[in-house]
């Protein structure tokens, strides 16, 4: 069985277009010896003139299907083979028989054509040119007895069309293995090139690679978040980052130390770079990691603040104990008659801190106690209007909150008791901020879908003071406050209860008050 496919590859088509030509020019060279008088002794066997007609219609036939349109089918290249072959060998037989060397083309034919033809066709090509010679050998030995030694070169000249075509169809097979490898190859290679570019395209730590001059050959798109650039590829780093080729100028004098972190911009995370020289094309690179140690920081702050909260737990249950006798005793003591004003207000004063040293005795005991997240599927619009109806009893008359949502429904899976806790923190924040400015507290909750990313997006809005911006970047820490009586630890933990449940909660700045943002997860990717 062969394949009614002739060309699967850009190198049978050349071939082809070789074929014809080599066709073109042994027809010229025919059609020369017939119109010129450079071998007379094939001018005298061919007195009938029929090597003339033949040669002029085999050098017609080829132009002709020259510029034809290509062959598409190995029995279209069959049958063009042995359309060659009966010419030639009817040329041959015009020509004196097999001593003319005309015979020799056949083989050539024969050779070409099986580097076309796939398979048993091929050699059904050889087997038939063996017998068109052997029949124009007999044929003209009936005519002229004298040639009858012919035979032999005859026969010869088919067990060479045989070998010819063995021979070149295992060489072809070998090479067609080999371009098959190579293509699997060539696939494996363009795969792996894909995924390297993916990986790099995905990584969190920043990869660029310099040439000799500091010019930028490669930066994946985490470098350019870390470094606030958009663009740095064959651009000079020293003009976009001039921090981090001071890092690279002390490395370079001393490859021993390690780079100090750098910040590229304001508000940009800390980066750690790192160098590492590479070969690559016979010139010297340079390949540099960014990381952003801004993360490693975090998580080791949250293991010392586990730690922290084990240690304090301890010391918390032995502290509530006389605290709540302190606290106790100065209520006692306030409501008896014989206290003055002054001590009455002393009182009032270890009451009041007593009441606050207990709050951050609970804040401390969450940290360490704090239980695992259970995710339940949330209709947001529900339970945002739920619980606002649930908030307004306890507000006073001075506080307002508003709620505004768009069409469609929006869900997540969030746990919906650490969502309480997280939005009453930041509604309370909000009122009491809003009242500093306007006198009354007025909070803003606006739901809607980001168009982006398609999560819920939840804002808390509020008309206040807003966050000075030199404070954002501490604005989750663990102990960090703006108000006297805060404990620093409300938005701290109302992120990790966030980010316990896959959601992100960050701030926004704005014009007038602050934002604060809290992106819930999609309701099928949480499990």
């Amino acid at each position: 069985m062969t394949s009614d496919l002739l060309l699967p590859t850009l190198q049978d088509g050349r071939i082809l277009r070789l074929y014809h030509y080599y066709r073109i020019i042994v027809g010229l060279i025919f059609f020369l010896l017939t119109t010129t008088n450079l071998d007379a002794n094939l001018l005298n066997v061919n007195e009938n003139g029929h090597f003339f007609h033949v040669s002029w219609a085999y050098l017609g036939c080829n132009v002709l299907a020259a510029f034809l349109p290509p062959l598409r089918k190995q029995n279209h290249v069959f049958l063009l083979a042995l359309f060659d072959v009966l010419l030639l060998s009817y040329l041959m037989y015009c020509a004196g028989g097999t001593s003319s060397g005309i015979g020799n083309l056949v083989i050539i034919t024969v050779s070409i054509a099986n580097i076309l033809l796939r398979g048993r066709i091929g050699i059904l090509l050889a087997a038939l040119a063996t017998l068109v010679l052997i029949y124009a050998t007999f044929y003209r030995t009936l005519l002229f007895p004298n040639g009858s030694t012919q035979y032999v070169q005859a026969g010869g000249l088919g067990a060479l069309c045989f070998a010819a075509a063995f021979l070149v169809q295992s060489l072809v097979g070998r090479l067609m293995k080999s371009q098959t490898l190579a293509e699997e190859r060539a696939t494996v290679v363009a795969d792996l090139e894909t995924l390297n570019a993916l990986i790099l395209d995905r990584m969190r730590t920043g990869i660029i690679v310099l040439n000799a001059s500091h010019k930028v050959l490669l930066a994946n798109p985490a470098s350019l978040e870390l470094l606030g650039q958009t663009e740095l590829v064959h651009e000079d780093i020293e003009s976009h980052c001039p921090e981090l080729m001071e890092r690279l100028q002390q490395w370079d004098r001393n490859r021993t130390l390690r780079p100090t972190p750098i910040q590229a911009f304001g508000e940009g995370p800390l980066i750690q770079p790192s160098f590492v020289p590479i070969q690559r094309s016979g010139e010297q690179h340079l390949l540099i990691f960014l990381e952003n140690i801004s993360r490693i920081a975090q998580q080791a702050q949250q293991l010392k603040l586990v730690s922290l909260g084990r240690l304090t737990a301890g010391i918390a249950h032995e502290i509530r104990n006389p605290l709540g006798a302190i606290s106790h005793a100065a209520q006692l003591l306030q409501e008896s008659d014989t206290l003055d004003k002054s001590d009455q207000r002393l009182t009032q004063i270890i009451q009041d801190q007593s009441r606050r040293m207990n709050i951050i005795i609970e804040n401390v005991l969450q940290l360490s106690r704090r239980r695992q997240a259970e995710p339940q599927l949330l209709d947001l619009k529900y339970w945002v209007h739920r619980f606002a109806g649930e908030l307004r009893p306890s507000l006073r008359a001075d506080q307002f909150i508003h709620i505004q949502t768009t069409p469609g429904t929006l869900q997540t899976r969030m746990d919906p008791s650490q969502l309480t806790q997280v939005m009453t923190n930041l509604v309370q924040n909000g009122l009491r901020h809003s009242a500093k400015v306007h006198g009354k507290g007025q909070v803003w909750l606006d739901l809607f879908r980001d168009p982006e990313s398609d999560l819920p997006v939840l804002d808390i809005t509020d008309d206040g003071p807003g966050v000075p911006e030199e404070q954002i970047q501490n604005l989750f820490e663990p102990f960090f406050t703006t108000e006297s009586k805060g404990t620093g630890l409300g938005l701290y933990i109302s992120r990790e209860l966030c980010e316990s449940n896959q959601a992100l909660l960050d701030y926004r700045p704005q014009k007038q008050g602050g934002c604060f943002r809290i992106t819930f997860a999609h309701p099928r990717k949480l499990s």
